[in-house]
């Protein structure tokens, strides 16, 4: 699915605490889409295609990201609640939740939270508690801090060949293969003027170890069935996690591993997590 197709199914949903955008796509089940920083919920986008047919699809854009603005709080916790608000608003009583990146600790505030809310987990490699933010990203925490990270980014909006030779394409197997479109679709709402990406630099500064607190006893006692589909060339998110965490929770059974994957491989080879996906759902 290519990026404007994507983008026409955006719509925005107005709540409490300001709106949030969000897609759908086929009918059916729904699962509901949580990606991490710098992306969109276009990550998704392929994955979506493949797996729509009998399942309701919606991914939701984080704050600053996407179509949705920035909020005053933009710590993960805020952020889970948001997404537990999303679900509410449009009726969503059991969703199939899908996590990757930031997105998967925000999936696994969500799980905790609200467990009625699930029907299954799934979890690509992701933060966790003892591991948010990991040790390898910690600088880029702490420049976020002391405000060196906004004008960094709108470089990067800018010019997508600025993106491809940065840390943010390390993230790609094939990051030349990326289109311009998909740089900008990401990108712009990140740091798309010096605004906006003093709005991102917050979120950055705003992670923290105790924001995951006491996640990982609580996820000792989530029955929900649960998948761990891990790329095995995640820098910062190794193999070792999603061993943690399939030992951790009782409803999981399988680490599927992705071998060579990064961590944007949900966008690179959405098959290989589509096809797990359908079998975890039954669908």
């Amino acid at each position: 699915m290519d990026i404007s197709t994507f983008t026409s199914h955006r719509r925005n949903l107005a709540t409490a605490d300001g709106e949030i955008a969000y897609t759908e796509f086929g009918t059916g089940p729904a699962a509901v889409f949580v990606h991490g920083v710098v992306t969109s919920g276009a990550l998704w986008r392929h994955v979506v295609e493949q797996v729509s047919a009998g399942t309701r699809c919606v991914t939701v854009d984080l704050p600053g990201h996407g179509g949705t603005p920035p909020r005053a709080d933009m710590s993960v916790t805020a952020i889970a609640e948001m997404v537990v608000d999303l679900c509410e608003k449009l009726g969503l009583d059991q969703v199939d939740l899908v996590g990757c990146d930031t997105g998967g600790g925000i999936a696994q505030l969500v799980a905790v939270r609200r467990p009625d809310l699930l029907r299954s987990l799934v979890l690509t490699n992701c933060d966790t508690e003892g591991n948010f933010p990991p040790p390898a990203f910690m600088p880029v925490v702490e420049a976020a801090r002391q405000g060196a990270v906004a004008e960094l980014v709108t470089t990067f909006a800018a010019d997508p060949a600025a993106a491809r030779a940065s840390v943010i394409a390390d993230n790609y197997e094939h990051p030349d293969k990326v289109p311009d479109e998909v740089w900008r679709e990401y990108l712009t709402p990140v740091g798309g003027d010096i605004d906006r990406a003093r709005h991102f630099e917050r979120l950055l500064a705003a992670m923290a170890p105790e924001e995951m607190a006491g996640v990982n006893a609580q996820l000792a006692s989530l029955d929900v069935p649960t998948l761990l589909v891990w790329g095995t060339a995640v820098d910062g998110f190794g193999l070792e996690w999603a061993a943690q965490l399939r030992d951790l929770i009782p409803g999981a059974r399988e680490v599927v591993e992705v071998d060579g994957a990064k961590l944007f491989f949900p966008e690179e080879r959405p098959e290989e997590l589509a096809v797990p996906l359908r079998r975890h759902w039954g669908r």
